[in-house]
């Protein structure tokens, strides 16, 4: 593993106590470049907007010791772990931050980069506390864009998000995961989920390795996943929801934000018709998405089942584009629960439906 000179700097800049993003773009637009900021005399530092003498002494601070050691250390743990360090003028830089003036000064990466190249990327995000049905569409719908060539970017926490990187290994497909934390912060769960990722895809961070996880890392890591993305699919959220913070960002960038809607009943669905509202478009369908996009589809050549008697084709019919209760199959169906349990579960070993928490059912 290679860390390029440039690389070093921006991780030098990053770590300068009281250097954010926008400091260190106008220190960069003053100085010519990162590697000249080092270059220049504290009086030459003092003409750049916001650098005062506390700045200063900390920019001039940034080869001490201390400083050296934390650089030495982050380079041999990525060394170790297998993890690139990468910044804007390395060629392995996403194309799709360029644009985005609050971008990280660095990440830190596993797998394979090739992917963030990739023409069609599309972010997918939702609730934590996802529903069984929200987490089954955005599973479905990532691994349907997956297989269309589509790398699927999202935030690898629990409920949508890890429904969507499910749906691109389910289509053994490269997709993305931006993390709130360092690759050595992660739970023994979290780091198998890096692992499998990272396997056919990337996951990125703009953490270093020991970093833990902290409530603000979330909503900046969200702007990375806006970033990377040509749009954006909401799958459930609150009004306050990150997801929406991600909406936010991604209409910041220019992106195409689509939303799911879902029941007026359900204040999870409140964030998604809220971005409706306002101009995004109502998704309610993976195909929809795409076409929108303009990202051409392929049809599966996969031949459909075929109904062997009426009450299979009544049953594909009713599930059609729903989730249905087994009561309420077996009565429109005129069967009792026993006799329709029989049917379901040959359906269901054909993988023609799928079986929901709660005595639920939809089709596969």
């Amino acid at each position: 593993m290679t860390i390029s000179s440039a690389a070093c700097d921006y991780l030098r800049l990053s770590l300068v106590p009281g250097v954010g993003v926008y400091t260190a773009q106008l220190l960069i637009q003053h100085c010519g470049s990162v590697a000249n900021i080092w270059q220049q005399t504290p009086a030459q530092w003092a003409d750049v907007e916001g650098v005062g003498p506390k700045l200063i002494q900390a920019l001039a601070a940034a080869f001490s010791e201390q400083n050296e050691a934390i650089i030495a250390s982050i380079f041999n743990t990525c060394e170790q772990q297998d993890i690139q360090l990468i910044c804007p003028e390395d060629e392995a830089w996403p194309a799709n931050l360029m644009g985005c003036s609050d971008a990280p000064l660095v990440l830190y990466a596993k797998g394979n980069l090739d992917c963030l190249g990739n023409e069609k990327i599309l972010g997918m995000v939702g609730a934590r506390k996802a529903s069984a049905e929200g987490k089954l569409i955005a599973r479905r719908w990532s691994a349907y864009c997956s297989s269309q060539d589509v790398v699927m970017v999202s935030g690898m926490a629990p409920g949508i998000d890890s429904a969507v990187h499910g749906g691109s290994l389910d289509s053994v497909k490269a997709g993305v995961a931006v993390l709130g934390y360092g690759f050595g912060a992660g739970s023994v769960q979290q780091q198998k989920q890096i692992a499998a990722l990272a396997d056919l895809g990337c996951v990125l961070t703009e953490y270093a390795p020991e970093v833990q996880a902290h409530p603000a890392f979330f909503p900046q890591r969200n702007r990375i996943i806006a970033g990377l993305s040509q749009a954006l699919v909401i799958i459930e959220g609150g009004l306050k929801s990150g997801s929406l913070i991600t909406a936010r960002q991604g209409l910041n960038y220019g992106r195409e934000i689509f939303a799911v809607p879902g029941s007026v009943l359900n204040d999870m669905h409140a964030g998604c018709h809220q971005l409706i509202q306002d101009g995004a478009q109502l998704a309610n369908d993976a195909e929809y998405v795409m076409r929108c996009m303009g990202w051409h589809t392929q049809r599966s050549a996969k031949n459909h089942y075929q109904p062997s008697d009426e009450t299979e084709a009544k049953l594909l019919e009713m599930l059609g584009n729903q989730i249905l209760h087994i009561d309420h199959l077996a009565e429109d169906c005129c069967l009792t629960v026993p006799a329709l349990s029989t049917i379901l579960l040959r359906l269901e070993l054909e993988g023609v439906i799928e079986k929901l928490p709660g005595s639920r059912y939809t089709l596969s």
